[in-house]
């Protein structure tokens, strides 16, 4: 691993990832997208983490946005490579072949509210408060918030947050389908956690399998999708779970899982 400056990750079977600038409510900057990608690459590497838990240091905030100060001073250019630098990011995070559970502490807001997208599941403490506010800078979302917001909670609702540059309180987010999940802020990493730990005590060769099915449902057209789904329930024929889980069903008892 790395040296992280602004970051801790915390490795296990459930594993943390912080985004560690609270001073600056976790924006995301260039160095700290990096070092999340370099993260990540470790995470993919890993087989022995089953969940990854994503989250900001501090009460105040998952992640407040991007940097604003630095894209103050970027070029078009420059902006154009820094919303791809946030897009592999974003992509890196779907592709895990783990489950990804966002912990949302405070604002996540621009980048945060895309980062917590490109996650799985959201868990959302009862101070998180959710936003799309770049059209307020004179900008829009560039780090696939146009797509994934309208994707998790359909087209009106996303004009209404992209156009209005409005925030929402976590229990409309909930209401509305983008968090799954609103708890006690003092208990969002236990709860989270939790949730997690509900994850572990599943196949992971079908985790894998769900995971990259419902991926497919935002990349791919209907019939493609349909198909895919097709191949991967085929392949989850050939695992040794799939054995495991249907006998255990018949025979009434926990399934011991081999994640294969």
């Amino acid at each position: 691993m790395t040296h992280l400056e602004n970051l801790i990750f915390e490795t296990g079977e459930i594993s943390l990832l912080t985004i560690n600038r609270p001073k600056a409510l976790n924006a995301l900057n260039r160095q700290v997208i990096e070092e999340m990608t370099r993260t990540l690459r470790d995470v993919r590497d890993d087989q022995t983490i089953r969940v990854l838990i994503v989250t900001g240091a501090g009460e105040r905030a998952f992640v407040a946005g991007a940097d604003i100060a630095a894209m103050s001073e970027m070029s078009p250019i420059e902006g154009l490579e820094f919303s791809r630098l946030g897009h592999r990011l974003m992509q890196d995070i779907e592709d895990l072949p783990i489950p990804v559970i966002a912990a949302v502490n405070g604002f996540a807001l621009g980048g945060g509210l895309e980062l917590a997208m490109a996650c799985d599941l959201i868990v959302a403490g009862e101070n998180a408060r959710f936003g799309q506010p770049e059209i307020n800078l004179g900008l829009i979302p560039g780090f696939g918030g146009t797509q994934r917001l309208a994707h998790r909670v359909g087209q009106a609702r996303a004009r209404q947050l992209i156009m209005l540059g409005e925030m929402i309180d976590a229990k409309t987010a909930c209401e509305w389908g983008l968090v799954n999940k609103v708890v006690s802020s003092n208990q969002l990493l236990a709860e989270t956690r939790d949730l997690a730990a509900k994850l572990i005590a599943k196949s992971g060769f079908a985790l894998r399998q769900a995971k990259a099915a419902l991926r497919a449902s935002f990349t791919m057209e209907e019939d493609a999708g349909l198909r895919f789904e097709q191949s991967a329930f085929g392949l989850t024929f050939s695992g040794a779970d799939r054995i495991e889980g249907t006998k255990a069903f018949v025979e009434k008892r926990e399934p011991k899982w081999q994640h294969r």
